[in-house]
């Protein structure tokens, strides 16, 4: 099913804009394109936790990765390991 013009890419792009650091931009298709500090390296954690190609960092865009929209379940389980790896570390206060 295609998330292009659908509810879910709006809901998941409003979620989005609540996590500290993450910058969704407006993007076409079911893609979202999200302004990062540090595209590798967030990309690398979230696709550790979730599975390869969940977040792709793109050629030619700096400070940037996509994410596609999918299913809610899936978009909930994203957005919390967004919100858990980019979570500063509280010990280190």
């Amino acid at each position: 099913m295609p998330f292009e013009n659908s509810p879910e890419k709006d809901r998941f792009f409003s979620r989005l804009t609540t996590i500290p650091g993450i910058k969704p931009m407006p993007s076409v298709g079911d893609w979202i394109l999200i302004r990062v500090d540090n595209p590798s390296d967030l990309a690398r954690k979230v696709n550790r936790r979730l599975e390869p190609g969940t977040m792709r960092v793109p050629r030619g865009v700096d400070g940037a990765v996509r994410v596609q929209v999918s299913h809610p379940r899936d978009n909930e389980r994203l957005f919390q390991t967004l919100r858990d790896v980019t979570r500063p570390d509280r010990r280190a206060v």
